[in-house]
């Protein structure tokens, strides 16, 4: 993608993301469904836990995160609060806000389309419901759930509403997919994926560094979830 945006940054507006064709049709529904099966089919979560532990580590006590796609809450909002840190998070499915608000009481949730947070978007910089800035941003296998069209927008919505210097720990599946139906847990859900050098392409066009990076092969409990390679980045906001 390319062209300037009223910033100057290289970047395509974000009117841009308005004419995507957005579709969340059943995506929320399908993880109402599932509800807290979802921690069931995805013990331990060690990759996630290690990636969680370097935004609480780094971050100054008391920082502002967001934690986007935060499910049941665990394990990432609940790590995160209980390292002193202000949490909130977002999710686009009802069910799962309500696991999350029962697991994390000590964190404020709501139910928020990431596209919202673009600028001018109603949770996002200048919009009636600013929910930012943040110091940091969680965002562990939420951005799969996007067609790939979407994921850079996303991406950049997020820098948006990161301060200058900010934090990104971002967690994807390894696949070459784009929107691709898959059975999971009794449901279908979309996801997309890349390959790690285009994802690590995308997240620095959209406007970060990549401080680190993991990988973890994880084999989920249930039997209709295929065994898959995970990548962690540790990224911080171009200023």
């Amino acid at each position: 993608m390319s062209g300037e945006d009223d910033n100057g940054d290289g970047y395509a507006g974000y009117e841009d993301f308005d004419r995507l064709a957005l579709d969340r049709s059943g995506q929320a529904e399908a993880f109402d469904a599932i509800g807290d099966r979802y921690d069931d089919a995805f013990p331990h979560k060690e990759g996630q836990v290690a990636a969680g532990r370097w935004l609480a580590d780094t971050l100054p006590p008391g920082s502002r995160v967001l934690d986007v796609g935060c499910g049941t809450g665990l394990p990432t909002a609940r790590q995160l609060t209980d390292a002193g840190h202000r949490v909130t998070g977002i999710d686009i499915s009802p069910g799962m806000l309500k696991l999350a608000r029962d697991n994390v009481p000590g964190a404020e949730f709501h139910q928020v389309d990431i596209v919202d947070l673009r600028v001018g978007g109603r949770y996002g910089p200048g919009g009636s419901k600013e929910i930012g800035p943040f110091d940091a941003i969680a965002a562990y296998f939420s951005l799969l759930l996007l067609p790939r069209p979407e994921i850079p927008y996303a991406l950049r919505a997020l820098h948006g509403v990161l301060r200058p210097g900010g934090l990104l720990g971002l967690g994807m599946v390894e696949a070459d997919v784009d929107d691709f139906a898959i059975p999971f847990l009794g449901n279908s859900v979309r996801v997309s994926g890349y390959l790690r050098d285009e994802l690590r392409q995308v997240v620095t066009d959209a406007g970060f560094e990549i401080a680190g990076e993991d990988s973890h092969a994880y084999a989920p409990a249930s039997t209709d979830v295929p065994p898959e390679i995970q990548l962690y980045l540790n990224c911080r906001r171009r200023a």
